[in-house]
């Protein structure tokens, strides 16, 4: 049976339009904020992730993990994987990633394999977080590359909203699904019965 798509609720919040001329942490940041938004709008969890490099963007993403059913398919994954790209280099030295929420411990650990110069995050977190939030790996007492952190406090109020407000609405659209009458089987249509013998009065 064919599972239907689901529809994502729909996302309450604007797009940020952040002026070009100061290109600032808030500013990347804003954009991925807006890149989170997009991810709403797939009814994949809004993260979003931008970086930077001599104040211009090298890559831009979000969360795919729905629709790409993969695992790996986090906004900071699929950015790093952009910019090393556009750079020709897997070595992300002088770039700055910026993303909506603390990274994950893949996430995090690929921060530090990719030799970027600086993380800013939005939202600090203390359960799956592994740049200060539930652990730091940039506190690995053997670790051969140190990240420069900046842990919160950019647009962290904005990001959190926009997080909050997602689950919930997912929570609330779930439980009305729940709510809702199983529909009712289709009947299965009554076999014909034995052929009685042919009538000799129609002529056959």
């Amino acid at each position: 049976m064919v599972q239907p798509v689901p529809t994502p609720p729909e996302c309450p919040f604007p797009k940020r339009f952040p002026s070009q001329l100061v290109r600032d942490d808030a500013f990347f940041m804003s954009l991925a904020y807006n890149q989170a938004i997009d991810a709403w709008r797939q009814d994949e969890v809004p993260i979003g992730c931008v970086i930077e490099r001599d104040g211009e963007v090298i890559a831009l993403a979000h969360n795919t993990v729905e629709a790409a059913h993969d695992p790996t398919a986090h906004a900071e994954m699929l950015a790093i994987t952009q910019a090393a790209a556009a750079i020709g280099d897997w070595r992300l030295e002088n770039c700055t990633l910026y993303v909506t929420k603390e990274p994950c411990p893949m996430c995090s650990g690929a921060t530090l394999m990719s030799r970027l110069k600086r993380v800013c995050y939005a939202v600090p977190d203390p359960k799956m977080g592994c740049l200060g939030g539930a652990t730091n790996l940039n506190d690995l007492a053997r670790v051969n590359h140190r990240l420069e952190l900046t842990a919160g406090g950019v647009l962290e109020d904005e990001c959190r909203l926009l997080l909050q407000a997602f689950f919930k609405l997912k929570r609330a659209a779930g439980e009305e699904a729940a709510s809702l009458p199983a529909p009712t089987p289709l009947a299965k249509p009554t076999p014909p019965g034995p052929l009685g013998p042919l009538d000799s009065t129609r002529g056959v």
